[in-house]
């Protein structure tokens, strides 16, 4: 899809080799962020996974802190202290003494994948690459499949890829198309027009819409707690993005 967009709108495929190394980069921290997420997944739902994903923001301006020496204020570190303990209130059900990130492996997993994005989205605004973005995905793409490939090209992956059901190859076009391709491009053009913490706000929306899509289309049971629990990570998102 991207290589006929990028065709479409008649762009350079020109190689820089000093950017690629940035490109590389990110292509692996790309990689780890999507291996941790989907396994992440195969453990807890969908609901939870989206209100953990919303914590990305926070991650973003801890890192900006330890990294690039950006302030944080006394706003942000209620925030932060907001947001984290609404994680902990969502991860124990309520029950704090019940936190252990063995049985909580899936959740863990999507922290630590939401981690991963904040580093990304970092890195990518950071560095410098003058290509497009349309075109910057696409090489990012390209190196990410030479990290995937050994993984995950094996006689049992093929089996299974060739016994799926017309439903699961829709569900896989959705995902390759717009949640990845559509979705990377937009939010690499988002980063190179917008500040990274205005850009990570809004990820705000997206705890909710991965909510209400887990209640239609998985029939997942949302629960005050959990809904509360969400709110409360979100209310502390918030306080992280105000000066």
């Amino acid at each position: 899809m991207l290589i006929s967009i990028a065709l479409y709108q008649k762009q350079s495929f020109a190689i820089n080799i000093k950017e690629q190394k940035w490109i590389f980069l990110l292509s692996g921290i790309a990689s780890l962020h999507l291996y941790i997420q989907v396994t992440g997944l195969q453990y807890t739902s969908a609901s939870n996974t989206g209100w953990i994903i919303g914590i990305t923001p926070v991650f973003m301006v801890i890192l900006a802190r330890l990294f690039y020496k950006e302030r944080i204020t006394l706003t942000q570190t209620a925030g932060i202290t907001i947001a984290f303990l609404g994680l902990l209130l969502l991860v124990s059900k309520g029950n704090f003494t019940s936190i252990d990130l063995i049985s909580n492996k899936g959740d863990f997993l999507v922290l630590l994948s939401s981690f991963t994005w904040a580093v990304y989205s970092l890195v990518g605004k950071k560095i410098t690459i003058t290509y497009p973005p349309l075109m910057t995905i696409l090489y990012l793409f390209i190196m990410m499949s030479f990290y995937l490939i050994p993984f995950t090209i094996n006689a049992e992956n093929i089996s299974s890829v060739l016994s799926l059901s017309i439903t699961s190859w829709i569900s896989i076009l959705f995902l390759g198309l717009f949640c990845s391709g559509a979705a990377y491009v937009l939010w690499a053009q988002s980063l190179s027009d917008l500040p990274a913490a205005k850009v990570g706000a809004f990820l705000y929306i997206e705890p909710f819409v991965t909510v209400f899509a887990a209640w239609i289309l998985l029939n997942e049971a949302i629960s005050l707690l959990t809904f509360a629990s969400g709110l409360i990570i979100i209310g502390g998102v918030v306080l992280v993005n105000r000066k």
